[in-house]
């Protein structure tokens, strides 16, 4: 059976036992072995749940986040996964596109519905890689879209980024940054975006890309550097991602979305006026 793993990490089968899932989805009995590794203490704290219906890829997925230092809640039915987003909120979730209940894209859209759990970072793991599969995903709000098999030590690195990102979105109390363009006001102590009074919803990446923009109006970025502003220098996402992302804040924005102007061969800027 396909681990899903790549052969560049070792995928430590020795510190395993058997799983065994109950009626509810979860699955119990996992003896993983508790190693630290060197990481920021702070990493130590944030629990990620795994949505994933074959024990092995869900054992081997939990020994090497337990490992790297963070808790771990595993689920392999989409229902249950959902119930325990919504019961004991984790700080990541990593989620199966192919449960045997509910296919992960709707998994994904019913918990960017849910005002309790539309801000948790979700990281699509699925042996779908058509672009059709990953525009899909990140449209319905996912921060990020793995394909199978992927290498462990990148899917830790990209949790790490994204954990980073989301503690970062916190700013300093009484920092008091708050961008307006043109009615669009992106209030970043209250990491919030409002247009006449009304807060639109926004991932976190399409909150990160429009306050990258507005931060300098009518100054372009490139795709490249949104990416690095994003996730750093080195995450290796492709360009296709942001246009994503843009297309999907653009539908948000409403009729202010033409203010976010693609530059042809470029990249985008946020012009401070448009006509409406």
């Amino acid at each position: 059976m396909h681990t899903g793993l790549s052969a560049d990490y070792p995928c430590g089968m020795n510190s395993v036992k058997t799983a065994m899932t109950d009626s509810t989805g979860v699955i119990k009995n996992m003896n993983i072995d508790s190693r630290q590794s060197d990481m920021d203490v702070s990493n130590r704290t944030a629990t990620i749940l795994v949505i994933e219906d074959e024990p092995e890829i869900a054992n081997l997925l939990a020994t090497h986040i337990r490992n790297a230092g963070y808790l771990v809640r595993v689920m392999d039915r989409g229902l249950a996964g959902m119930t325990s987003a919504q019961n004991d909120r984790p700080d990541l979730i990593l989620l199966d596109l192919m449960l045997p209940d509910v296919d992960g894209l709707e998994v994904c859209r019913e918990l960017q519905r849910e005002a309790l759990t539309a801000s948790i970072p979700i990281i699509m793991v699925s042996a779908r890689g058509e672009e059709s599969d990953i525009v899909d995903g990140l449209e319905l709000g996912a921060s990020d879209y793995v394909t199978k098999p992927f290498s462990s030590k990148v899917l830790l690195a990209r949790i790490q980024n994204i954990l980073r990102r989301s503690e970062n979105t916190v700013p300093a109390t009484g920092s008091g940054e708050v961008v307006s363009v043109d009615g669009i006001v992106i209030d970043n102590d209250r990491h919030e975006v409002r247009i006449d009074d009304k807060i639109i919803d926004l991932t976190l990446s399409e909150y990160e890309i429009l306050h990258y923009l507005a931060r300098r109006p009518s100054f372009v970025r490139t795709r490249d550097q949104i990416i690095s502003a994003l996730h750093g220098d080195r995450v290796v996402m492709s360009r296709r991602t942001i246009d994503v992302h843009v297309t999907a804040l653009r539908r948000k924005l409403g009729a202010h979305g033409g203010h976010i102007e693609t530059v042809r061969g470029v990249g985008y800027r946020l012009n401070e006026s448009v006509s409406r």
